[in-house]
């Protein structure tokens, strides 16, 4: 059954009907799990339905499966250059390159990627990577076009009936946060073995598989928001979870963690200086003046009227915070021998003797026993 399925995909193919060519692979998929054929053949109608990622996907299991599958590493390449992964596209198609050393459209995307990467910085012209259906490897079992039967009327009315795939809800809950440096990534997979969990790292990719016997395998792949460097990228598989800390190339802050059209805003660290003073943020629509607010409530607390004991001690407080050192100790040392009677400034008078209490007319001064 799955080689009939495969067979209608590759004519479906054939007559650009790239979407039930998908259709038809993943329902062979379903028959035949572990055949990379179907993996790379589906990989290329994902490359001409522009899901590179989904395409990178099916490389990558073809690729597991049979490591000598080269045209898998060709549909590899191919979609990562649309992605712009450059650097993960030469070495894939370097290594499709040695398993097929007859294949000249190696050579040439090869020589494509490095054009790129030169000039990265100089914003060479982009070249197109996916061509038309007569450019691009067709499946291998597809060299001619005369070889193949032609599709009747009534076999693409039975291509139309076949039920679509239905769409797979992820298994596993993800969310992400970041710092100016990395981003985080935490996959929430409770009890998972990490000899079942597989991360790999691109330019601009995240692949993330989940394989257990016996279930259906769980893969997050996404085109991230920005680019990172996968030397520095590194995973950890915890008891409720997993952690993916995605080192950034670029400082820049993620609106989200896939790729989209949105320009990315750099993030740069806060250098103060001493002459620096800090602006808040107002509730309002006119941000207030902090300093002149400042200068106008000292200069209320300096006119403040106070009574009692409050205006003697504001009257003490500002004495002593103008004076100088003797003047400081002499008020200390006055204050304090006569009970709170006598308050001297002059350090001469003072200091030499000690300072007898003073007490208003009228009032008896006493002593305090302890």
């Amino acid at each position: 059954m799955a080689s009939d399925l495969s067979t209608k995909a590759k004519e479906a193919y054939i007559d650009d009907h790239f979407e039930l060519a998908v259709d038809l692979y993943s329902q062979a998929i379903a028959v035949t799990p572990n055949n990379p054929e179907l993996f790379a053949d589906r990989a290329q109608a994902n490359i001409k339905l522009h899901n590179f990622t989904e395409a990178v996907t099916d490389a990558n299991t073809a690729i597991e499966l049979d490591p000598s599958t080269a045209k898998a590493y060709m549909r590899k390449g191919l979609a990562c250059m649309e992605l712009e992964e450059y650097q993960t596209a030469k070495a894939a198609l370097e290594t499709g390159a040695s398993l097929a050393p007859g294949e000249s459209r190696f050579t040439s995307l090869i020589k494509e990627c490095d054009e790129h990467i030169a000039g990265k910085a100089g914003e060479l012209p982009k070249h197109a990577t996916v061509e038309t259906s007569a450019s691009v490897v067709p499946p291998a079992e597809s060299k001619s076009l005369d070889n193949v039967a032609a599709v009747t009327k009534d076999t693409q009315l039975a291509y139309k009936s076949c039920e679509r795939t239905p769409a797979v809800k992820p298994k596993y809950r993800h969310e992400f946060y970041q710092k100016p440096e990395e981003v985080v990534v935490t996959i929430f997979a409770k009890g998972i073995p990490a000899k079942n969990v597989s991360v790999d790292f691109g330019e601009q990719i995240l692949s993330v598989s989940i394989d257990i016997p016996g279930e259906v395998a769980y893969s997050f792949q996404p085109r991230l928001f920005g680019k990172i460097i996968p030397q520095k990228c590194r995973y950890e598989v915890m008891s409720t979870k997993f952690e993916i800390r995605l080192a950034k190339a670029e400082s820049v802050h993620w609106t989200t963690l896939e790729y989209t059209r949105d320009i990315a805003v750099v993030q740069r660290p806060n250098v103060s200086s001493g002459s620096y003073k800090p602006s808040y943020p107002s509730s309002k629509l006119r941000c207030k003046d902090w300093d002149k607010l400042e200068a106008q409530v000292k200069k209320e607390e300096k006119e403040e009227k106070l009574d009692g004991d409050a205006a003697l001690n504001k009257f003490f407080r500002d004495i002593y915070k103008d004076a100088d050192e003797d003047a400081r100790r002499a008020m200390m040392k006055s204050f304090v021998e006569s009970n709170g009677t006598v308050l001297s400034t002059n350090w001469k008078e003072v200091g030499t003797k000690k300072v007898e209490g003073s007490p208003p007319d009228g009032m008896e001064l006493k002593q305090w026993e302890y």
